[in-house]
């Protein structure tokens, strides 16, 4: 039998069954009626309420648009079971200890040494657009682009206050929480977990949607049923990691890329994570995720804060894709601070897969001219151009020590960089620009840094300090450490004339000394990463570690790119770059081509098709030396250049919907429309020859059916016509690709 619920709430309840509650406004972004609020986009609701009886947050709608609260049966008779009325509750901040018996939101050890939280609604205020998270990333926009709703609760037993901070994005119909933890008492308390978000949905049939991985096969996509009890993943690496991206949808057992509905939820941070997706006794679905709770353990004293980065919920109900292109949207134009996250991207060559550490100043004055004679516009030299008493010749030595190599560049760095940027590019006015690499987080043993400050790498007392790579981590929640990465990266590009960093990192923290580490660790990089961004702002920052280890929105809010893969063999890369596009924007994707037969899977396949699905990354170039290029591929560059350069502005601007997914097709395919509309490009690809049979008919997505479409300068077809009845393709033999562009006609 069920328990009995307050009177008001039985009232309510009652005058929505007779149809005679009045809407309480889903026009304005934030409308609150009484303790009910609501929080509206285009094509969201995210509705709760403060319970009379209990002052928790009952959640009562996130999904499509609803003006009004919901129809809540009354829960009548005593409750039978060791469930109580708490644990069958779709609670906004759930704690653990006082009857609900699922995963919870908060864990708080008192100062007096128990894990009990009781907290309660006090007030609320809503904010126009969007205040910062303090010493985190965090979306950000003006009055126009977002509005914000503050619930404050407090804990009356222990002196603990709680702020819930709710920001909606109505165009993305996107929902930013974050949780704000004071400690108003006279001891110390300790937090051992809080999410950012935790969400209860009351369907009884779900599949979870995420991206798992490791080296070399970042993004891959995994979809699996919700089933009764509790299931996750997360990293324990000190970053986001290869393993698990910090991202994962639930979507109703018949969504497609293309219809039903999908709630994806993405957390803005680039540590350790956890998601836990728990389906409890009554049929509830609770989904929560944050900072992953081994690696916080935070002490609080009296009068401090402690702030969890922010998770970012988008509803769709056009299915997968819908949520996707909702997510590209709103990191684009609300989370990238640079001002290149949608500027075109100069066509690069790095020199790492071409030379690795075999070279000096000469050599690579060459590959940069052979660049330019191609038509690059932007020369990267990697790895091992620093060192002086310990040079960077292999990879056991001189990280740390950002001084350049006197004996491979004896005429020192700027001068050499002047020569570089002084070679004219091909068929072009530009100069070629020139970008450096680093990896300013990590320290060999065999270096100047590591024998003067051996304290300043992360270690565990006396255990021994794990090498991975030949390399240890330095400790950057430590201020000198934060200081000396600004002043010696400062120190490099305030003296050359360097438009592009790549930042580097590869290896994960062992060792830390205590479990905050991580969440301290953090702040200290992002203040690293927001004073040299700020600092030099025209400077195109990209990440990486070890390809996509660190592919996670807290690294995008300052550098516009991230290096998706270490990966570089095309075949590899369609399925890697689909699966990173299920949240992160394609013009954030770094994507090269590679020399063949590729270095990871030893596959050759040709430069055309290489190209083709290098052009769908945001970031394009190449990864290879010219001079060892066959003369047919090579001869082929220049109109690989013109044509990325064509294509690029739709990739990094526009809208992309994924027709034919690789795991489940031979012939994968994704359509890029331009912002306005008026341009289109189709990437179609044919993995293994198809033999004595009909070629697959595409049909394609987000067109205006009622225009007329030029294919390729030729034919032209309605928008419906092409939606509906779609194109056929011949391929010819294994891998094989086609580039299509469709011209909206006036």
């Amino acid at each position: 039998m069920l328990g009995s619920p307050s009177p008001s709430r039985l009232a309510a309840v009652l005058a929505v069954t007779a149809g005679l509650v009045a809407s309480v406004g889903a026009t304005s972004p934030i409308s609150v009626s009484g303790k009910s609020f609501a929080l509206n986009g285009d094509n969201v609701s995210y509705r709760f309420h403060v319970d009379d009886d209990s002052s928790d947050l009952i959640g009562d709608h996130f999904g499509g648009p609803a003006t009004e609260d919901g129809i809540f049966p009354p829960i009548i008779g005593p409750i039978q079971g060791w469930v109580d009325l708490i644990g069958r509750q779709r609670r906004e901040f759930p704690d653990l200890g006082r009857g609900d018996f699922r995963t919870p939101a908060v864990h708080i050890k008192q100062s007096a040494g128990y894990t009990v939280s009781e907290f309660k609604y006090q007030s609320h205020n809503i904010v126009k657009g969007k205040p910062a998270l303090h010493g985190l990333p965090s979306t950000f926009g003006d009055a126009g682009d977002v509005s914000t709703l503050v619930v404050h609760m407090y804990d009356n037993y222990s002196s603990v206050a709680a702020d819930l901070t709710y920001s909606i994005f109505p165009k993305y119909d996107a929902v930013v929480r974050s949780v704000n933890i004071t400690n108003r008492g006279k001891g110390n308390i300790t937090i051992e977990k809080l999410a950012s978000l935790s969400v209860d949905l009351p369907y009884e049939e779900l599949d979870m949607l995420e991206l798992k991985g490791d080296w070399a096969r970042e993004g891959m996509r995994v979809r699996r049923k919700v089933d009764y009890g509790t299931q996750g993943f997360g990293s324990t690496t000190g970053y986001s990691s290869h393993l698990h991206n910090p991202f994962f949808s639930l979507i109703t057992p018949t969504t497609t890329e293309s219809q039903g509905e999908a709630w994806g939820f993405s957390l803005v941070y680039t540590g350790s994570f956890s998601v836990e997706v728990e389906k409890a006794s009554q049929g509830l679905t609770r989904a929560a995720l944050g900072v992953n709770p081994y690696q916080l353990s935070w002490p609080l004293g009296p009068g401090e804060t402690f702030t969890t980065p922010e998770a970012v919920a988008v509803f769709s109900n056009t299915g997968v894709g819908g949520m996707s292109r909702k997510f590209h949207s709103l990191y684009r134009k609300h989370l990238i601070k640079s001002k290149f996250a949608t500027q075109m991207h100069p066509v690069l060559l790095n020199s790492w897969e071409g030379l690795g550490f075999d070279y000096n100043d000469t050599t690579i004055l060459h590959l940069a001219q052979e660049s330019a004679d191609l038509g690059v516009k932007l020369f990267v030299l990697d790895d091992g151009w620093f060192g002086v008493k310990y040079p960077r010749i292999t990879d056991n030595a001189g990280l740390g020590d950002w001084v350049a190599n006197p004996t491979r560049f004896p005429q020192g760095l700027p001068e050499f960089i002047d020569n570089v940027t002084k070679l004219k590019v091909a068929n072009s006015s530009d100069h070629l620009q020139f970008g450096l690499w680093f990896e300013p987080e990590m320290v060999n043993p065999n270096s100047t840094l590591y024998h003067q400050h051996p304290d300043w790498v992360i270690h565990a007392g006396s255990y021994p300090r794990t090498l991975t790579r030949n390399q240890l981590v330095l400790n950057v929640a430590l201020p000198e450490v934060q200081n000396f990465i600004i002043e010696s990266l400062s120190n490099i590009l305030g003296n050359a004339s360097i438009s592009y960093v790549k930042w580097d990192n590869n290896r994960g923290i062992h060792e830390a000394p205590y479990p905050g580490l991580d969440y301290a660790y953090m702040l200290g990089l992002y203040r690293v990463f927001e004073t040299l961004s700020t600092r030099f702002p025209d400077v195109r920052w990209e990440g990486c570690a070890s390809g996509g280890g660190r592919f996670d929105p807290g690294v995008l809010q300052y550098f516009p790119h991230i290096w998706t893969s270490d990966d570089t063999d095309a075949v590899e890369r369609i399925r890697i770059q689909f699966g990173t596009s299920l949240v992160y924007p394609p013009s954030a994707m770094g994507a090269h081509v590679s020399a063949v037969p590729n270095g990871q899977t030893q596959r050759t396949t040709s430069i055309t098709f290489r190209a083709h699905v290098a052009m769908m990354g945001g970031s394009f170039g190449f990864e290879l030396n010219p001079a060892k290029m066959p003369d047919d591929d090579k001869a082929q560059i220049p109109d690989i250049i013109a044509l990325a350069e064509k294509v690029n502005p739709i990739v990094v601007k526009g809208d992309m919907w994924r027709l034919s997914l690789p795991e489940e097709s031979n012939w994968p395919a994704a359509l890029f429309i331009s912002e306005d509309g008026s341009q289109a490009v189709l990437f179609y690809f044919q993995i293994k020859a198809n033999i004595n049979n009909a070629w697959p008919v595409l049909r394609l997505q987000g067109l205006d059916a009622a225009a007329k479409y030029k294919i390729d300068g030729n034919q032209t077809f309605s928008g419906a016509t092409l939606m509906n009845i779609g194109l056929q393709y011949q391929f010819n033999g294994d891998y094989d690709s086609k580039v299509v562009f469709l011209e909206k006609q006036r």
